[in-house]
């Protein structure tokens, strides 16, 4: 009780220190075996003045499954996000950091989904517009949440039989971690999301984690955004996920960029001043109905 009362805490110190939000959601709260697991997100609602979208997005701060950019890729990415319409949620999911692998991550994001569309009613939001965008290994996070809604449901084994549909409607991986393969894996991650061992780093394992190996043919429309001077996941990861989404016939788009490097999320630094990536992104939202 000492260290859930501990966890409770620094979430709610982190919350007060500068990350605005309407709402702070309990992932786990009133689960049986699960009371204790941190996991959080925090709603910001649309914005009064921004034009009703009723859609909804669920934010994934990257850090190699280890850690997460909360600041940098998340608050930002969420007061963007409502801003134009659209209410999100910033998932604070678990990570290696704090001993957790998978799958604690797909866990989360999938329980945030299911949340998210149970209570659409109260959040004001359309069910049928819940999306999702990730950055670095929250791009890895959000993709095998569009690609293993069906094959990997990891709320069933903790006796969560939803009715809700737990595939995303739109999936936006910002610099992502993809391939677990060993010639352009980002092994951090790969070591933060399946632990370490022989056993748990297999080539079976790595196939099955690999998102340009698992597209399924109802994949959700994907927008994928990468620099080509990314120094720390090679970029080759984010083609390859897209020439995946290209052979499967998915709705899919890839914004691609001479140069910004990796971590630069919807801050304003000198990569957005000179792209502004977010409103290409925002014209994509548009065209498939999800912002105005």
């Amino acid at each position: 009780m000492k260290k859930l009362f501990t966890l409770v805490s620094a979430v709610l110190i982190l919350a007060a220190k500068g990350f605005s939000q309407d709402q702070t959601i309990y992932l786990w709260k009133n689960v049986k075996g699960m009371e204790k697991q941190p996991s959080v997100m925090f709603m910001h609602k649309a914005a009064d003045d921004a034009p009703k979208t009723g859609s909804a997005v669920i934010v994934c701060p990257g850090g190699s499954y280890h850690h997460l950019g909360l600041r940098s890729e998340g608050n930002t990415t969420a007061v963007w996000f409502a801003k134009n319409g659209v209410t999100a949620f910033m998932l604070k999911y678990r990570t290696a950091e704090s001993t957790y692998h998978y799958p604690a991550m797909l866990q989360d994001i999938q329980r945030a989904i299911q949340i998210v569309r149970e209570r659409a009613d109260e959040f004001g939001i359309d069910p049928s517009k819940v999306g999702l965008i990730g950055f670095s290994a929250g791009g890895h996070l959000v993709t095998m949440a569009g690609e293993f809604y069906q094959t990997h449901n990891e709320l069933l084994p903790l006796g969560i039989n939803t009715e809700v549909n737990l595939r995303p409607d739109f999936i936006i991986p910002v610099y992502p971690v993809v391939s677990m393969q060993d010639d352009i894996a980002h092994r951090w991650s790969r070591k933060s999301l399946l632990g370490s061992g022989s056993k748990r780093q297999s080539q079976e394992r790595k196939n099955e984690f690999s998102m340009e190996l698992n597209v399924p043919d109802d994949m959700p429309p994907t927008y994928v955004v990468v620099c080509d001077d990314d120094p720390v996941v090679i970029p080759e990861n984010s083609l390859r996920l897209y020439d995946a989404l290209q052979a499967k016939n998915i709705n899919s788009r890839l914004a691609r960029y001479e140069w910004g490097g990796h971590g630069f999320g919807m801050m304003n630094n000198d990569f957005m001043q000179t792209f502004h990536w977010n409103e290409s992104l925002r014209k994509w939202l548009v065209e498939l109905g999800f912002m105005k």
